[in-house]
């Protein structure tokens, strides 16, 4: 039985680590069936996959599953600095068991071939671009969470307007920089593979586009 101190870290650990192996698990699969499931496909399963887990942890801990949108709830004085950090902890620590539960249970070939699923740039995007591209997506994602979840006013619709805002979005950028909007998505896969080029993509730019939002 877990206390009931640590269930919301126990939730933001199970829900990131759910996430992460269903989407990196997606592109994985989008790899291994050579490219059956398609963009709209990885997309619906980051979209679809976090509406669930962010209803199934919004009692508990939230739903927060982001360190960038755990950024932003800080910044607008919804939780302390403490919860704050212990909160990206237990995200990024989720989002390495999901990454490595993924490895260890889908083709390697296919993980070696998409790098674990982890987001990259196209050749066509810069480094500064891929900045601006998450930036803009995880201020799009971030807003959705005030107005669905956060505001007393917003509807009671649980995570899926949540997720689908993560679904448009990874329409929109997947092809340009993976559409993370989330660090603990790209953190994961990228320890992993122990490929870490371009990690800082996928910091800057979702908590600058986390904190305009916040």
């Amino acid at each position: 039985m877990i206390p009931s101190s640590l269930r919301p870290l126990a939730a933001e650990f199970v829900g990131t680590a759910l996430f992460v192996f269903l989407g990196a698990g997606s592109v994985v699969m989008n790899a291994h069936t050579a490219g059956a499931l398609g963009a709209t496909g990885v997309a619906l399963a980051h979209g679809v996959g976090l509406a669930i887990i962010v209803s199934m942890t919004m009692n508990i801990s939230g739903g927060h599953i982001n360190p960038a949108v755990t950024a932003a709830l800080w910044l607008a004085d919804k939780v302390n600095g403490r919860t704050a950090l212990s909160y990206v902890v237990a995200q990024l620590v989720g989002a390495i068991v999901g990454a490595a539960l993924m490895k260890g249970l889908l083709p390697l070939a296919a993980v070696r071939v998409a790098i674990a699923g982890a987001p990259k740039l196209a050749d066509t995007v810069t480094f500064m671009q891929g900045i601006w591209i998450e930036a803009a997506l995880t201020f799009f994602l971030v807003s959705a969470v005030f107005g669905t979840a956060v505001s007393p006013e917003a509807p009671k619709i649980g995570g899926f307007g949540i997720g689908l805002a993560v679904f448009v979005d990874a329409l929109v950028g997947g092809g340009l920089t993976g559409a993370a909007m989330n660090p603990a998505r790209a953190f994961g896969p990228a320890i992993v593979s122990a490929d870490l080029h371009g990690q800082a993509v996928w910091w800057i730019g979702p908590l600058l586009g986390a904190a305009a939002a916040g």
